[in-house]
């Protein structure tokens, strides 16, 4: 098998994170902040010291301003829903996952405003078009900082910059990037991050989180036990306890701090090259495939590790499928949670095909893929 879905889930992991999740579950077990015995005071230290990496591999200055969460999406949504009301206005572009989209179409419903800027057919943002929606009063932006279907990178600290001239706040979507890609951000001006860990981080599926910025507060989605001021009936209102009620999911976080420390020592600019490099070998040799037609920037410094391709108007699914079935390659068909990306595209009737190498990915995968894309190319596939 060749795993060419680490867009969705990174497989496999680094040895450390299987070890650090069974060394939880098997010798640790308590969860922290109940109760003030060793076993709960060492899985508290869990989540400290997976807070400190997380900060450092992101530039934060306080870890408590990152709260974990289920993955992008829980993030995603804590920030819109708490940040935005009837009557505030949010703009955001036309290649959102629908972790995004979702979510601002249910608040639409609630009164907020919601105005899209425009993507070229190569999925980057139009910033005269945001500014223009910006300069019309904004409270917020959100964006990807790299499409799921076309691994376009976003010019996240244009529109940052863009967003603080307007007031508005900056909120970015990194599940694509986090742990690939390198995020500051003071640097790049984003003042809210979600981030899932199950992706680029190389940890477990079922975790997350989401900064927020000093100076700006979130309300709370869930209200519950934090094992912090027990004495009272109401939410804290500090992070990171504000935004984790409820028993944390420690056997993941330990994974996934294994996974952001695994990252810091091999360097993020050498994993960033390194899947560059292979989503560049997959790009031009799709594109001297007759028929295939690869989406997304042709310059390689304006995407990251993801590419998706149409075969004439084949269906992608069955293209998949058949990657899979017939010569064990591991891809995404369809559309990838994210019509709007694909509307933007033209690519809505047929889908796409979409790989991803991983650090562990290897250049004779890469070539093997190719060469199954090939094969299926010259048999002509159809629905």
């Amino acid at each position: 098998m060749i795993y060419l879905d680490n867009a969705a889930t990174t497989w496999p992991k680094p040895e450390s994170v299987y070890q650090a999740v069974e060394q939880y579950m098997r010798h640790l077990g308590a969860s922290p902040g109940r109760g003030g015995h060793s076993k709960a005071r060492a899985a508290g230290y869990i989540l400290y010291e997976a807070r400190e990496l997380l900060a450092q591999l992101f530039g934060i200055q306080d870890p408590n301003r990152i709260s974990f969460m289920h993955n992008a999406t829980d993030a995603i949504n804590t920030a819109l829903f708490g940040l935005l009301s009837a009557g505030d206005t949010v703009v955001t572009t036309a290649m959102e996952h629908n972790a995004v989209a979702r979510p601002l179409r249910a608040l639409e419903k609630q009164g907020v405003v919601v105005r899209v800027a425009k993507c070229g057919r190569d999925g980057r943002v139009d910033l005269a078009d945001m500014e223009r929606l910006l300069a019309a009063g904004a409270k917020a932006v959100v964006m990807t900082h790299a499409s799921n279907v076309t691994g376009t990178l976003m010019p996240v600290q244009a529109a940052g910059e863009l967003a603080r001239r307007h007031g508005a706040v900056m909120i970015v979507d990194a599940a694509q990037t986090a742990g690939i890609e390198p995020i500051d951000v003071a640097s790049m001006a984003i003042d809210v991050l979600a981030f899932s860990g199950h992706k680029g981080l190389l940890g477990p599926q079922g975790t997350g989180g989401l900064y927020v910025r000093p100076g700006l507060n979130i309300k709370p989605l869930r209200f519950g036990g934090t094992g912090s001021l027990s004495e009272s009936d109401r939410q804290p209102d500090f992070l990171p306890d504000c935004l984790e009620s409820g028993t944390a999911n420690t056997p993941g976080i330990a994974g996934l701090a294994a996974g952001v420390r695994f990252i810091l020592a091999t360097g993020i600019e050498a994993i960033c090259a390194w899947e560059r490099r292979l989503a560049g070998m997959l790009f031009q040799g799709l594109a001297e495939i007759p028929g295939v037609s690869v989406l997304g920037p042709t310059d390689p410094n304006l995407r990251t590790a993801v590419v998706a391709f149409t075969l004439g108007n084949m269906d992608s699914s069955l293209l998949s499928y058949r990657l899979d079935e017939e010569y064990g390659i591991i891809s995404r068909g369809g559309l990838h949670c994210a019509p709007w990306a694909h509307q933007t595209l033209g690519t809505t009737a047929t889908g796409a095909v979409r790989l991803s190498p991983g650090w562990f990915t290897t250049e004779a995968e890469i070539a093997a893929a190719l060469k199954a894309v090939r094969a299926l190319a010259r048999e002509g596939v159809s629905t």
